[in-house]
C-alpha cells in the first residue's frame, strides 16, 4: 500500500476482509501467496515477530483486559519500547486526554468508544510502522464514530499508515484515499476512493444508491 495512507477493503460479510488482516499480522497463516513489507518478506512470521516489524493490529471488538487499569493495559503495548515508556504515554495521552483522566480506573468500567480508543492507544505504544484497524466504528454512535475517525486521520498525518477494514463503506471510503473491494478473498475492484464513491456498482451495493 502506499505510504502514509488510509486505505480501506470493502466487501460483504465473508468476503474475507478480517482475514486479510489476521493474514497479514499471523493470527492466522497464509493458504496461498505471500506477504511483503517494507522490503522483506515476512511471510511464515510469528505474530511477535510481525510486531517487531512495526505492524500492529486493533481487532474488531472491546479486546482489552477489563480487571486492569486503563494505564496498565496500555503498558502492555509497549513490551517492545521499554526504556521509552514515558514518552509512549505523553503521545497516547495526547491523543486521548480522555484516557489520562481515567488511567486508574478499570478498564472494563469504560465506556464503548473509550475502550476503543484504549485498543488504539494500547497499540501506538508499540510504535508502528502500520496500524490495521478492523472495524473501528462497530457500536459506536454517530457522534463517538466521528471522534474515532477525526483521532485516526490525525495519526495517519503524522505519518503512519493504515489499513482499514470498516463495515460501514460510507465512512471507510470519506477516512480513506485508496480502497479495494473484496469478493470471496479476491480484489473485485480498487481505486481511488473517491472514484470508488462514485461508482454506480459500489453505490449501489454499500452506499444504498
Amino acid at each position: 500500500m502506499p505510504a502514509a495512507q488510509v486505505v480501506c477493503l470493502l466487501g460483504a460479510n465473508g468476503a474475507g476482509k478480517t482475514t486479510t488482516l489476521n493474514c497479514v499480522s499471523a493470527v492466522v497463516p497464509l493458504s496461498a501467496g505471500r506477504i511483503r513489507f517494507d522490503g522483506e518478506d515476512i511471510t511464515g512470521l510469528s505474530i511477535d515477530q510481525i510486531v517487531a516489524r512495526g505492524i500492529v493490529q486493533v481487532p474488531e471488538g472491546r479486546e482489552i483486559f477489563p480487571e486492569m487499569t486503563v494505564s496498565d493495559n496500555l503498558l502492555l503495548g509497549s513490551w517492545l519500547n521499554r526504556n521509552d515508556r514515558r514518552a509512549l504515554f505523553e503521545r497516547v495521552y495526547d491523543y486521548f486526554p480522555r484516557l489520562k483522566e481515567r488511567a486508574r480506573q478499570l478498564a472494563g468500567t469504560l465506556s464503548g468508544g473509550e475502550q476503543q480508543m484504549l485498543m488504539i492507544g494500547r497499540a501506538l505504544m508499540a510504535r508502528p510502522k502500520l496500524l490495521l484497524m478492523d472495524e473501528p466504528s462497530l457500536g459506536l454512535s454517530p457522534v463517538l464514530i466521528e471522534q474515532v475517525f477525526a483521532i485516526l486521520a490525525r495519526i495517519n498525518r503524522e505519518g503512519i499508515p493504515i489499513l482499514l477494514v470498516e463495515q460501514n463503506a460510507r465512512v471507510a471510503l470519506k477516512a480513506s484515499q485508496y480502497g479495494y473491494v473484496l469478493e470471496n478473498g479476491e480484489i473485485r475492484l480498487h481505486g481511488m476512493s473517491r472514484e470508488l464513491a462514485e461508482n454506480p456498482e459500489i453505490r449501489a451495493a454499500y452506499l444504498g444508491g
